[in-house]
């Protein structure tokens, strides 16, 4: 390479986090100026159309039409299909018999939305810029979710129910102005977070205060209403949340160009670097993509506590909790000590989600029907079924060790310590390990990092799934003979006494 291609390739990485951020302003701006436009607004849902001071259906109507302006504004026409999806979804709710239409419902949403990730997928191939599949997204989740809590309201008996379906069922069908507003309030339209539409209507209500009751009277004619409890001011946890969001963007225009994930596809760096230096690559290289996410579903978090909506009471120290809406915990997730807590703390509310609709529902196989429902929803991108597959893969695995071997590791403190280093760190290059191909979207390129790093993960986690049981049950097999002999020892020993005697 000559000096003069040197020197270029310097400045662009030199000028990488600054072109990045010319790339974000021109194809993103209408994003953040819906999000610092809903943050505003929000502020007079909680202070002047608070549900003390005007009527359910002006809150309704309120949230129904920034939603939709700012929904346009982002979107042009795309935004047709924001009103299409939806829309066929009611129709399908009020025609169907409740028996079975939420299975009709999840199946329309589902094929519209896969028809604007497929068109998504070939007019735009790889694409990593804002567009209207990601408050589709959101609205599947919502007019899904709601589907199934009708059926559980109208057509299940409440013992049948789990407590999360109890506590979700609806048993009256929204009127379309509840069902609309509920779909484009807002708060939650650009980036989420998934609300349950119980939930919502509770804020809308004002009865959605830890402390106070449901809206019994709206879902059961039988009871009366209940008080209104007032909440304590959201305006600190707001702007705490506004500068860490607004950190987690910069952290991601900074370094993202410096590690980046694309990287990992080049011939150079698969052959001349070692298996651990690929992995910690991988690591780093994850972790900052996760970043962008940080931004946005913090951001949206704020939106809905300045709103009114997220207060979860108080913690042990009397401290008002502000995490009811939240999407993800940063801590928790990136110190997480193994699999499943990881998993538990990265998109929370869509977690709940795929609980509701089809993880509390199926007697078999949750895990894969889980992943494949939350594959599908993402789109048709293979790297999206290699994170999804490897994930319920060493879900599984992580429960096995969990049974077998952690049981070894709590004798003493020192070695429970050991064992929580060392499932600390394990579930970091598992994360990596199974997440990356969910960011560079190819197969071919994915399974050459994989067969790079020879599958080795892959293969403890075979090693976890087939081998841990059946040394547990060789375990358990052999302390009762062991007793057994034992007490045919001392059984003899007696006989023998006995003869003597």
């Amino acid at each position: 390479m000559s000096k003069e291609n040197e020197q270029k390739d310097k400045g662009i990485i030199k000028h990488a986090p600054l072109l990045l951020l010319h790339i974000v302003k021109s194809k993103e701006v209408n994003f953040v100026l819906t999000q610092f436009t809903a943050l505003i607004l929000a502020g007079l849902l909680r202070t002047s159309l608070s549900p003390i001071a005007t009527t359910p259906a002006a809150r309704h109507v309120y949230g129904l039409t920034i939603g939709l302006a700012l929904g346009y504004f982002c979107f042009g026409r795309q935004a047709i299909h924001l009103a299409s999806l939806p829309a066929l979804c009611y129709i399908a709710m009020r025609t169907q018999n409740p028996r079975h239409m939420q299975r009709v419902v999840l199946a329309i949403a589902l094929i519209y939305l896969s028809c604007i990730h497929c068109h998504r997928q070939i007019y735009d191939y790889g694409s990593y810029t804002l567009d209207i599949t990601g408050p589709l997204m959101v609205i599947t989740q919502k007019v899904t979710s709601l589907a199934f809590s009708i059926h559980d309201g109208l057509t299940r008996r409440e013992e049948e129910l789990t407590p999360m379906q109890r506590h979700q069922a609806v048993q009256k069908m929204p009127t379309a102005l509840e069902y609309f507003s509920y779909v484009f309030h807002f708060q939650a339209l650009m980036a989420g977070p998934v609300i349950f539409y119980r939930d919502y209507i509770d804020f809308i209500h004002g009865h959605h205060m830890p402390g106070a009751q449901s809206l019994v009277g709206f879902y059961d004619k039988k009871s009366q209403g209940s008080e209104i409890i007032l909440e304590p001011s959201p305006t600190l946890i707001v702007i705490k949340k506004i500068m860490a969001s607004l950190i987690c963007a910069v952290v991601f225009i900074t370094f993202i160009p410096i590690i980046p994930i694309q990287r990992v596809k080049e011939d150079e760096f698969l052959s001349n670097t070692t298996a651990v230096y690929k992995v910690w690559y991988l690591m780093l290289a994850t972790m900052l993509v996760r970043f962008k996410y940080y931004y946005a579903w913090i951001f949206a978090d704020a939106i809905c506590n300045n709103s009114g909506f997220g207060f979860n009471g108080y913690d042990e120290h009397g401290n008002a909790r502000w995490d009811a809406a939240s999407n993800v915990d940063v801590y928790k997730f990136e110190m997480s000590l193994n699999f499943k807590s990881s998993i538990e703390h990265w998109n929370k509310r869509t977690n709940l989600w795929l609980r509701l609709v089809v993880y509390e529902r199926v007697r078999h196989n949750k895990i894969f029907y889980t992943y494949f429902l939350s594959a599908l929803w993402h789109g048709f991108y293979p790297g999206y079924y290699l994170t999804f597959a490897s994930g319920a893969f060493f879900t599984v695995a992580a429960r096995s060790v969990r049974r077998y071997v952690r049981p070894l590791f709590l004798e003493s403190e020192r070695k429970q310590t050991f064992y929580d280093i060392l499932t600390f760190i394990a579930t970091r290059v598992i994360m990596a390990y199974t997440t990356f191909s969910f960011v560079l979207l190819e197969f071919v390129p994915s399974i050459r990092v994989y067969l790079y790093l020879y599958l080795f993960p892959h293969l403890l986690g075979l090693i976890a799934i087939i081998l841990l049981p059946r040394m547990g049950l060789l375990r358990k097999t052999h302390k009762p003979t062991a007793k057994a002999e034992i007490d045919h020892s001392v059984a003899a020993s007696n006989g023998n006494t006995y003869k003597t005697m």
